[in-house]
């Protein structure tokens, strides 16, 4: 390997890395409801991409900056996180975790056709900021648009653990997740912390979905799947219910994503991710942050 195909190398898992705070963001939230009701929301990636189309079509009807977008793609999510939960997790038997997972399957698969049947299966342009600015790091140039979107999705993870570790929302997420029924005793609703929970990371996920269509510059209804795949990897390398360890575990893996394709082509890249993800299981099942038994 010469320099100049090294510097290229760098270069490729720098962009990587920053678009890595997506896949952060998507972990964040599988992490939260995992970590709140032990199940697993396949339709969040789905709702998120869904929350992206929404902030489109309400900046279609009214004249706003496209940064505007992102705050509508936040408020869509919220609201999709609600009615996720009041569709597949309200009226569900939780000790029937085979019907909650079905449920969520069906959501996502809902979502999806949703989006095809109202796009036509046409992929959309989505308003990427910042993409004509080039910022040269000595051989290197990162791209506006991805310091953006890294940007924002360092705000939003550090707002997310101010949240949940600085208020009393946190504090009653955290002990439902601990001690559901001793919650329950001490007057926290748990009905509440969970619909609470699916907002919260609904707003999250919408942000995650626009932050995606900013980074390509579009939006497709084949991207729901991917970023599903990639959420749970994320949530899985990073070790369940860990919030730390899904961060980390986003940014390795849009790092190691854009290292591979670069070395093997986009055709194989996702076969080495999948690679990953089976070491983890087999030498370190616990993830990055493995969940320890015990309380706050």
């Amino acid at each position: 390997m010469d320099l100049l195909d090294l510097i290229d190398a760098v270069q490729s898992v720098a962009d990587g890395v920053l678009f890595g705070a997506t896949y952060a963001l998507l972990g964040i939230g599988f992490t939260l409801i995992f970590g709140v009701m032990h199940k697993l929301n396949l339709s969040y990636a789905a709702a998120s991409i869904g929350a992206a189309y929404a902030s489109l079509l309400i900046l279609a009807g009214i004249e706003a900056p496209a940064i505007f977008v992102f705050l509508m793609a936040a408020v869509a999510g919220g609201v999709i996180g609600g009615l996720v939960y009041l569709i597949a997790f309200k009226f569900i038997p939780l000790a029937n975790p085979l019907a909650t997972l079905m449920s969520t399957v069906g959501l996502l698969l809902l979502i999806d056709e949703i989006i095809v049947h109202s796009t036509a299966g046409v992929p959309l342009n989505y308003p990427a900021l910042f993409s004509d600015v080039i910022i040269p790091m000595g051989p290197f140039n990162l791209r506006g648009d991805l310091i953006f979107v890294f940007a924002l999705g360092c705000v939003c993870m550090v707002v997310l653990l101010l949240l949940l570790y600085r208020t009393k929302l946190g504090l009653a997420t955290r002990a439902v997740s601990q001690q559901p029924i001793a919650s329950e005793l001490c007057g926290i609703s748990i009905t509440h912390v969970n619909v609470l929970t699916f907002v919260l990371t609904g707003v999250v996920g919408g942000i995650a979905g626009a932050m995606t269509g900013a980074a390509i510059g579009m939006l497709s209804p084949l991207l729901s799947l991917p970023l599903t795949v990639k959420g749970l990897i994320v949530t899985v390398i990073g070790g369940l219910g860990s919030i730390p360890g899904a961060i980390i575990a986003g940014l390795v893996v849009g790092g190691l994503e854009n290292f591979f394709q670069f070395f093997r082509g986009v055709s194989e890249r996702d076969l080495y991710i999948m690679l990953l993800l089976f070491a983890f299981l087999i030498f370190r099942p616990g993830g990055i942050f493995p969940t320890t038994a015990g309380r706050d």
